[in-house]
Formats: structure tokens, C-alpha cells, sequence
């Protein structure tokens, strides 16, 4: 079979072929979390938002126009996976067509999440994209190639973050460019087209640097951290032959500026978040930038190299039937006693369930961003997302939907009993969920308190002292805030951020909601208590009875002088 599409004519059937398989899967397979996620995302155009820039949100927009199911919502990822190929083909300067196929059906994962409505996708494709016009760019460094890098690198930023990564091991790999004009003119470019979203994350307190440089790490360093990446590099890359595939990409001389930037990017983009496991987990597809650069140097030192090819001859139907296991695994549930991603089946039964539950109310899930995406995907109902203080943040914490729930009767949904002693839950294959309605709902997420610094210094003081410490108070609503009386009380939690957990500590403060409405900045007095050590507090409103408070705003930190 893959000496038959050995042809240069028979390229298009072979993509043909992917994109079948690709829209089939995509039509079948029920949205994961965060894809619904991201869904919600579409549905609330902006130039930012808490966890990604919109790359991955105007994409999903576009596709459901179209279709109104996972297809819609898959359908621009199917067309950047095929795109993804085509360009990579592109990179490669000596092709050798079987060699080419029998890479692509050892690389599981690009087969497999080449459907899925999440910001890798796109990253891989503008990822291409860019080394395809940087190879323009070295050839000739005229006006339109210029233009067109500094629209690659903004394109490539806005799918997500790490994409600045391979930008700076291109430079590292080449000094040479910062003596060049026009490669600060596509700088220039790119910063002028990546602004709007810069000035949202200003406007915004910068969430997605807090959440990813702060929030995500882990209090102390667990030797897991490293041998899970690793072992999720080969498998994201194979998941038999990933091992070679990344052997011979290290190994293979480069020949000219560009294969040193792609072997620059594809070394220095595994090191950098290898490295970073130091401070807490690193998810395995956060390297998936280099699918392009990885698989054009493994092609390269196949054939240009003579690297043996026997592995992959041997491997290639093994993992075309892997992947094809797996494939039919994502489209029907054939082992419901193995809960293997369980987020990808059984979605509307197990919000049928709390629809029934509901009767007619609006749902507020709590601490899940999942549940209220897929609820709303699959019943076609308003829900929403509140967060309290002892859990994280999520783009929830920013959409003005509380207002159509203010003053509402509104259902409090939960797979967690916690929150409902003495509750009855109601079974579906997805877990137990929990419930109860709530009266007049109010909560006040987009009231956002922000700490004057990150990182406040003891100096001194005796236990349990009490400092006053400088918030600006953020409301994000752009109207006047519905409060009844003194409204509910600030309150803040404890963490400690040493190695061994403590158990958090919810204090009160002396304010109420209406001690703060109407300010730009407030005093907020909070006791230092050395017998924590250093410690992180966050703040939050008291807003439902029975919960704790809701999730107001960054932590800041107490540390020793």
C-alpha cells in the first residue's frame, strides 16, 4: 500500500484520505472538555481570553456557521491538520514520497488530535507556516517576504503563547538577523498585529501571564514531573516509532541556515519545557510546534543521511492499527468498564439528566469550566460556571453571564456531595450529580480585587499583626452593581506554599460589598500569621449561602523578609 502512493500524482489521494478519515472521526466523536470549552469561547468573540489568545475561538465561529455539531466545531481543524501536511511536505528539500508516508503513519497523535478543537492544532499549521516563510525570508529579503513573516510569527501568536519560542531559537540559531533591517520590520509587524490582544490582557490585569507563570506551579519540585514529560514525548510523537523519529531529527547534519532552525527549535523547544518541570507538570502537548521541524529533519537524515528505514517499514501497520483502534474507541464507547477519557461519551445522557434535574432553571455548575461548555452544547441551555476561592480561575471569571442569572432562581449543579449534605444525587454513566435550587441568585465574579503588589514582605511584625494591604478594586461589569443591604462579606483563604499541604484557612475580613462599590482602590486589613510560613491568600465574595466565597481576583503572596 504505501509503496503504491509513492508518486508525486498520488499525493492529493493520499490527503484525500486523511481528510476522510479526519471528518469522519470528527462527525462521530463527541466533544472533549475542552473543546466545549472553547466552543463557549466562540460564542463570546474577543481579542483574549483567560487561558489563550482567539486563534482557536474565530476558528470554531467559522466552522459552526456551517454546521450546527462536533463537525462544526472541528471542521477549521481538519482543514489546518491537511494544511499542516501539505506545508510540511513544503519544508522538506529532497522528498522521498514512501519515506514521507511511512513518518506520518508511525505519528499517532497527528492523526488522532488533528480533529480536536483545541489551539495545538492551529499552532502546528502557523507553526509550518512560519518556517515555510522564514525559508522565503533567508531566500530573499524583500518587502513581501518581510510582510509576510511578521504576519506568520502574529498568526502563530495568537493560536497560542509558545509559539515565541521558536522565534527565539530561530534567532539563537542565527545571530545574523538582528543585524538585519527587515527582520525588525517583521518585528514591527508582528507587534502591531498581535497589539489588540496585548492591550487585552492589560485591560485585563494580564490573567493569562498570572495563570501561566503563577497560578500553575507546583509547590515543590516531584521527579514524576520529568519522567512523565519524557515519556510523553514519545509517546505524542509515535507512539511506536517516536523514539527514532526524534534519534534521527538530533542526529542528522544540517546544511544550511534554515535546517539549523528547525533543529535549533525542535532541541530548544523539548529542553526548555523539559527544564521546565522543575517548577510543576507540563502537559505533553505543549511541544507539538515542532511536528513540522521534527518530521522534515527525520525525513532528511532518511534519505539524505541513508538512516535505516527498516523500524518504520515494520512499525507502520502496527500503528495504523493502533490508531485505528483508538479511532473507533473515540467514536463508540466498545469498553464501558474502562473509563479511558470518559469526557468523550455518554455527554448527553449525563446532562439529560441535569436538565431533568433543573426543570426549567438556569444551571451555575460549581469549580468545573467542563460541565457548564458541555451542558450548554449538548442541551442548548444557559449555565455558567462559578468558581470559589479554593479553586482556579477560568474565562468564566470574565463573561458578563452572571447578569441574565441576577435575581433569578437558578439550579446549583455538582458531581461533588461536598457542597450538598443529606443531598439525593442522580446517577448517570458520567458520575453522580447533586443539585439544589437557590433563590434570588447573586455573584459577583467580574468584580475583580487586584493587589497593589504580587509579593508582600514581613518585617517584623509579631504573630496574628494585622496589616492593611492596598487593592485595586476592578468591576469588569461596566454598570452598577445589584446589592441588597451591606451585601455579602469579603473574605479571603489561606495556602501555604511549602511542600506539605496545610488545610486552607477561610478568614473574614471587615468589609461588605457595599464598602467597596464606587472605588478605585480599598484597604483591606489581613492578619499575618508567621505560624504559616510563607503563604498565598486570594480573595473572594461570600455571595451563596452554604458555599464558600467565590474567586475574586489573583493571590498574592506573604513571604519573610
Amino acid at each position: 500500500m504505501i509503496r503504491f502512493f509513492t508518486k508525486d500524482q498520488y499525493k492529493n489521494t493520499v490527503l484525500a484520505l486523511w481528510a476522510l478519515l479526519a471528518i469522519v472521526q470528527a462527525c462521530f466523536t463527541e466533544l472533549m472538555d475542552d473543546e466545549a470549552y472553547y466552543w463557549v469561547y466562540s460564542r463570546h468573540l474577543d481579542w483574549g481570553y483567560f487561558d489563550h489568545p482567539p486563534m482557536i475561538a474565530l476558528l470554531i465561529k467559522a466552522g459552526y456557521a456551517l454546521f450546527h455539531n462536533e463537525l462544526g466545531v472541528r471542521l477549521g481543524m481538519v482543514v489546518l491538520n491537511v494544511g499542516t501536511l501539505v506545508l510540511t511536505d513544503k519544508l522538506i528539500s529532497e522528498k522521498n514520497n514512501t519515506v514521507f508516508y511511512l513518518i506520518l503513519a508511525g505519528m499517532g497523535a497527528m492523526q488522532l488530535g488533528g480533529i480536536l478543537a483545541v489551539p495545538d492544532i492551529p499552532l502546528i499549521f502557523f507553526a509550518a507556516l512560519y518556517f515555510y516563510l522564514y525559508r522565503n525570508f533567508l531566500t530573499a529579503q524583500n518587502w513581501k517576504n518581510t510582510l509576510l513573516l511578521g504576519l506568520g510569527m502574529a498568526l502563530m501568536f495568537y493560536s497560542k503563547y509558545h509559539g515565541v519560542l521558536l522565534v527565539l531559537f530561530t534567532v539563537i540559531s542565527n545571530p545574523h538577523l538582528l543585524k538585519l533591517p527587515r527582520f525588525w520590520a517583521a518585528v514591527l509587524v508582528t507587534t502591531a498585529l498581535f497589539f489588540p490582544h496585548l492591550y487585552w490582557q492589560y485591560t485585563h490585569d494580564f490573567p493569562s501571564v498570572q495563570y501561566h507563570l503563577f497560578e500553575r506551579n507546583a509547590k515543590a519540585y516531584h521527579y514524576s514531573y520529568t519522567l512523565d514529560y519524557l515519556a510523553g514525548q514519545l509517546l505524542l510523537f509515535g507512539p511506536l516509532v517516536g523514539w527514532l523519529l526524534l534519534y534521527y531529527a538530533f542526529r542528522v547534519p544540517v546544511k544550511d541556515s534554515f535546517e539549523r532552525a528547525m533543529k535549533f527549535s525542535l532541541i530548544g523547544v523539548l529542553a526548555f519545557f523539559a527544564l521546565s518541570t522543575i517548577k510543576g507538570r507540563v502537559e505533553a502537548n505543549w511541544t507539538v510546534m515542532v511536528f513540522a521541524p521534527l518530521l522534515a529533519l527525520a525525513h532528511q537524515g532518511i534519505v539524505r543521511q541513508g538512516y535505516s528505514v527498516k523500524v518504520l517499514r515494520a512499525l507502520w501497520v502496527p500503528s495504523l492499527v493502533l490508531v485505528a483502534v483508538v479511532r473507533v474507541y473515540m467514536m463508540w464507547d466498545f469498553l464501558p468498564g474502562v473509563r479511558i477519557r470518559p469526557e468523550i461519551h455518554h455527554n448527553r445522557e449525563w446532562t439529560a439528566v441535569v436538565k431533568e434535574q433543573a426543570a426549567g432553571r438556569p444551571v451555575v455548575f460549581l469549580n468545573s469550566y467542563q460541565q457548564p461548555s458541555k451542558y450548554m452544547f449538548y442541551q442548548g441551555e444557559l449555565a455558567y460556571s462559578l468558581n470559589t476561592i479554593r479553586s482556579r480561575r477560568s474565562q468564566y471569571n470574565f463573561w458578563p453571564m452572571e447578569e441574565k442569572l441576577w435575581g433569578k432562581e437558578i439550579w446549583l449543579a455538582s458531581p461533588d456531595q461536598h457542597y450538598f449534605p443529606g443531598g439525593k444525587g442522580r446517577k448517570a454513566r458520567q458520575g453522580t450529580f447533586y443539585g439544589r435550587p437557590v433563590k434570588d441568585f447573586y455573584s459577583y465574579s467580574l468584580l475583580q480585587f487586584i493587589p497593589a503588589k504580587s509579593v508582600f514582605e514581613r518585617k517584623g511584625e509579631p504573630e496574628y499583626a494585622v496589616r492593611s494591604y492596598r487593592f485595586a478594586v476592578k468591576n469588569h461589569y461596566g454598570k452598577e452593581i445589584p446589592v441588597a443591604g451591606q451585601g455579602p462579606l469579603l473574605r479571603f483563604v489561606i495556602t501555604t506554599l511549602d511542600a506539605v499541604d496545610k488545610p486552607a484557612d477561610i478568614q473574614e475580613t471587615e468589609l461588605h460589598l457595599a464598602d467597596l462599590l464606587g472605588k478605585d482602590s480599598v484597604d483591606i486589613r489581613i492578619p499575618v500569621y508567621k505560624s504559616y510560613g510563607e503563604y498565598k491568600i486570594k480573595l473572594g465574595l461570600d455571595a451563596v449561602d452554604g458555599l464558600d466565597p467565590t474567586h475574586n481576583g489573583p493571590y498574592f503572596k506573604i513571604v519573610d523578609k
